[in-house]
């Protein structure tokens, strides 16, 4: 309705008796809205396991469930009101308000549960928020005041050209509308596939390999599969997309090739589980746990907390020593040289005996000690034992039984090799100076004669 004759219907509600019903209607859909989503809030909240990676932000979209609510809520008022014949332009009028604001919060959940749920909001992402409110309060403004199907009608004369032939031509109404199709689409795929990579993730029973490969799969048909009913949704021919499929199989060819090598390369590690999360593994001059692996790159955190970004390519080419593929196990050591004419005999059990009850060393096997060779300072012992869990390092244990064998030396049950100086050459050389100072001088008068 144009906005002269809506603001007439406002004030002749308001001189009518049916205007309180209209007021009290709205603040009471407002109000059993907020509960409503308040309650369904809570009760999520003190459900067991909330915090699981298995729900889809159902806490989150509670903020979204309270607008909605009152919409429905008005609809359903402004039909009980209309039926005993009070007048409802109020009520039209709260309708696209709550419905905008429906739309806000829902764009923003989406939103933030694709890009933003793992790490916080950036300034770029709340610029992006405050301009997706911006353009949809506007055009609620222009729906009430009556302006949009003159603005609609304009958008729609306006064509735009193409092409060589007169139909290929559209219009620019056409042509936002399939923006916009194209945007809720893929952010609906978008957030479709963050929802199922989140519960495949959280199927224990599956391999964490399996499941990230599975997730990945199906966040791509999502994307595609929205792009393409987005444009036939649109009028567009999907048989132009053969060229864009040559043009895309030409850059491939020419500078896209290593990108796309590393994006197979992912798929293949996925599927034959040569990696999976939580491993252990050394790349060329990188060791690190593996935390996250993506289609183009495997993220590997080392012991010191630096990530590194791994190209799958190098995963797949180069040599990976994986501590942790088959068997968790690994071996540990310690060294310790002690003094010769210590008895070995009693010695070695004693540092084996230091390892046995420590965290996180194993039982089976068993530590053991062994005399690597005899160095210079005193026998050089070797005490080995193994751990199950290289992706902590080893560096924790290794210091726990150092600090024990330390007890040990401080107490004289372990006497340490120190370095032995030969000093018979340093003997010899003083010796000589010392004859030589000793040694009288000669005669000067015998001399002269």
């Amino acid at each position: 309705m144009p906005l002269s004759s809506l603001i007439d219907d406002l004030f002749d509600d308001l001189s009518r008796p049916g205007m309180p019903w209209q007021i009290g209607a709205i603040v009471a859909c407002m109000l059993v809205g907020w509960l409503v989503a308040r309650l369904v809030r809570v009760l999520w909240s003190r459900r067991p396991g909330h915090e699981d990676s298995l729900h889809t932000g159902v806490a989150s979209f509670t903020h979204v469930m309270g607008p909605l609510l009152v919409v429905a809520l008005l609809s359903l008022a402004q039909f009980l009101l209309a039926k005993y014949r009070f007048h409802t332009n109020i009520v039209k009028v709260a309708i696209p308000i709550f419905w905008s604001l429906g739309v806000i919060r829902l764009v923003f959940y989406l939103l933030r549960r694709v890009f933003a749920r793992r790490r916080p909001l950036d300034d770029s992402f709340v610029t992006l928020e405050k301009i997706v409110a911006l353009v949809v309060w506007v055009a609620v403004v222009l729906y009430i005041t009556g302006m949009w199907p003159d603005i609609f009608d304009f958008l729609d004369s306006y064509t735009l050209k193409y092409g060589p032939k007169k139909s290929s031509q559209v219009s620019l109404a056409d042509l936002l509308q399939g923006i916009v199709t194209v945007a809720v689409l893929l952010m609906l795929a978008l957030w479709a596939g963050t929802a199922l990579e989140e519960r495949l993730m959280g199927m224990t029973a599956l391999h964490s390999s399996l499941r990230a490969a599975l997730a990945r799969v199906s966040r791509a048909v999502l994307i595609v599969g929205a792009v393409l009913l987005s444009l036939n949704l649109v009028g567009i021919d999907l048989t132009v997309l053969s060229v864009f499929g040559g043009a895309l199989g030409v850059g491939l060819g020419l500078g896209m090739q290593r990108i796309a090598s590393n994006y197979v390369s992912g798929f293949i590690i996925l599927l034959e589980r040569s990696l999976s999360i939580g491993d252990m593994i050394s790349v060329t001059n990188f060791t690190g746990k593996v935390t996250q692996i993506n289609t183009r790159y495997t993220v590997l955190q080392g012991l010191d907390g630096v990530e590194t970004v791994v190209p799958n390519e190098m995963l797949i080419s180069g040599t990976v020593q994986n501590q942790s593929l088959s068997n968790r196990r690994v071996r540990a050591s310690t060294k310790i040289t002690v003094a010769y004419g210590s008895d070995l005999d009693l010695v070695m059990p004693l540092l084996i005996a230091q390892a046995v009850g420590t965290p996180r060393v194993l039982e089976e096997p068993a530590p053991g000690c062994s005399l690597s060779r005899f160095g210079p300072e005193g026998y050089e012992l070797d005490l080995g034992f193994w751990i199950a869990d290289p992706e902590n390092g080893q560096g924790g244990v290794v210091s726990e039984i150092n600090k024990k064998i330390y007890a040990l030396v401080q107490s004289g049950d372990i006497k340490l090799g120190y370095p032995s100086v030969d000093t018979r050459l340093l003997d010899s050389h003083i010796a000589s100076i010392v004859a030589r100072i000793t040694q009288p001088a000669p005669d000067s008068g015998a001399t002269s004669n």
